[in-house]
């Protein structure tokens, strides 16, 4: 089947193409969505007007040449009126249709596809977006920033806090989460690995077809797919819930079982962390060794994606991306300068799985840490309650997160320390800093705003007092 053909068939079939609700009425004067969702650290991630239910992405993958060809359909709900709307998608796009209809569409810059169908969208309705495209993503930057990692055998999709617009149109940012359903086709030979369950695996003639699905809603960076050749395995933990892990085959044969040994670590390591907050979120778990040379590991909502990092001394790892499940995952960020909320926890609970890190108590730890980081060094200076763009993944961001939370711990006590946590997780699918602080001190009794000015928003080490949790 030639590319064109492909592409015609799998806009005719996508299964979002159901019934049509009818428009809401409304008063509303259509007006354009806003080019951006209101992130201050990333203005044009996201898009306003509308709320995605759903993706069902279907793209043609050539690992060789690094070529991506697909169409992305999505259903949305209007938040306002609509006279036209963004996505978010760098590749170049083909054609564009709403609600089945041929819609006009314009770039006003690499990363944003202004479109506007052929009549406004109703205020409370339902609408389906489809987007063609193709191109190759290792050749296209945005924001000063090339996230496409990959080579001539293998590619992973993986990216933090961009990467779905390199490989599907949405919009891209944690506060939009929705449902994934996800094809990837690919040369026979090759598997694709995505997030969720393997619904189905499609051999046609000379190419694969790899379903995945994502029933709980995720944040759009979080969907990842990999292609490749890769070693699977499947099975179930002792309380039932699967997992299914991967590994690149381009790995030598030695560093391909030490990847799986670390992998099947996984439910081990979900069961820990249930003891601490809850049942685990999702419907599976697992994870995926890249034989692609990408240098750091990411949370990808169900199977966490990893370089090759050795056998299973290096669980302190999966536990990390584990926690992001419930940090992150669960509990996306509502602002990415509440960046901490994900990788404090995450860091925390990689202190606490390590035996403190060699400390005899996680308050030895942060006393240590505390003592390690000298009054006036550069680890002080960042303001991790808001850490600015270019300091975002900051490595104080990740170890002063963690110390937060153990201070927290000692000023409050386990209990309510522990209930915050739980609470956290169990009541939102977004959170801010300040959320977090009302419900520390909802939770408590106690006021804390000098507590978390101290430890998140000076740009000083906190005093060494008991208000501070360090005495």
């Amino acid at each position: 089947m030639t590319v064109t053909r492909w592409l015609a068939a799998a806009v005719s079939v996508v299964c979002l193409a159901g019934g049509i609700s009818a428009a809401t009425a409304t008063t509303d004067r259509p007006t354009a969505g806003a080019a951006g969702i209101g992130d201050t650290y990333f203005p044009q991630h996201g898009n306003g007007g509308y709320d995605v239910a759903r993706y069902d992405i279907r793209n043609r993958v050539a690992t060789a040449q690094g070529r991506v060809t697909g169409v992305t359909a999505f259903r949305a709900t209007a938040t306002q009126a609509l006279s036209r709307l963004n996505v978010d998608l760098v590749l170049p796009v083909d054609s564009v249709t709403v609600d089945g209809r041929r819609a006009r569409f314009h770039r006003p810059n690499r990363h944003e596809v202004q479109i506007t169908p052929p009549r406004s969208i109703a205020k409370g309705s339902s609408f389906v977006v489809r987007v063609a495209y193709h191109g190759r993503p290792a050749s296209i930057g945005w924001g000063g920033e090339k996230p496409w990692v990959a080579n001539r055998n293998e590619i992973v999709a993986m990216g933090e806090p961009q990467i779905a617009a390199w490989w599907f149109a949405g919009n891209d940012h944690p506060r939009d989460k929705a449902a994934f359903d996800i094809r990837i086709t690919v040369a026979k030979g090759q598997r694709a690995i995505a997030n969720g369950t393997l619904e189905s695996v499609t051999k046609r003639r000379t190419t694969t077809v790899w379903h995945w699905r994502a029933v709980e809603p995720m944040a759009p960076y979080l969907a990842f797919f990999a292609a490749g050749r890769f070693a699977i395995e499947r099975g179930r933990s002792a309380t039932g819930l699967p997992w299914l892990n991967a590994v690149s085959r381009d790995l030598p044969p030695g560093e391909q079982r030490q990847s799986l040994a670390l992998l099947r670590q996984t439910p081990k390591v979900v069961a820990w962390l249930e003891s601490w907050l809850g049942p685990y979120p999702f419907s599976i778990t697992g994870g995926l060794v890249t034989g692609v040379d990408v240098g750091f590991a990411l949370e990808n909502q169900t199977r966490p994606t990893y370089p090759y990092a050795g056998g299973t001394g290096s669980t302190w790892l999966v536990v990390h991306e584990i926690a992001h499940q419930w940090f992150g995952d669960k509990v996306s960020v509502r602002n990415w300068r509440d960046i901490w909320l994900n990788e404090g926890p995450a860091t925390y609970f990689e202190m606490l799985w390590s035996k403190n890190w060699g400390e005899a108590t996680p308050q030895a730890w942060l006393l240590s840490a505390w003592n390690a980081n000298a009054a006036g060094s550069d680890f002080w200076k960042v303001r991790i309650g808001n850490p600015g763009v270019a300091r975002l993944f900051d490595g104080a961001v990740y170890e002063r997160g963690a110390m937060t939370l153990q201070a927290l711990r000692h000023r409050i006590g386990d209990d309510d320390f522990k209930a915050v946590l739980q609470a956290w997780i169990s009541d939102r699918e977004h959170g801010s800093t300040a959320d977090f602080i009302a419900l520390a001190e909802s939770t408590s009794g106690e006021s804390l705003d000098s507590f978390f000015d101290a430890w998140l928003f000076t740009a000083a080490r906190p005093a060494k007092t008991a208000a501070n949790g360090l005495a």
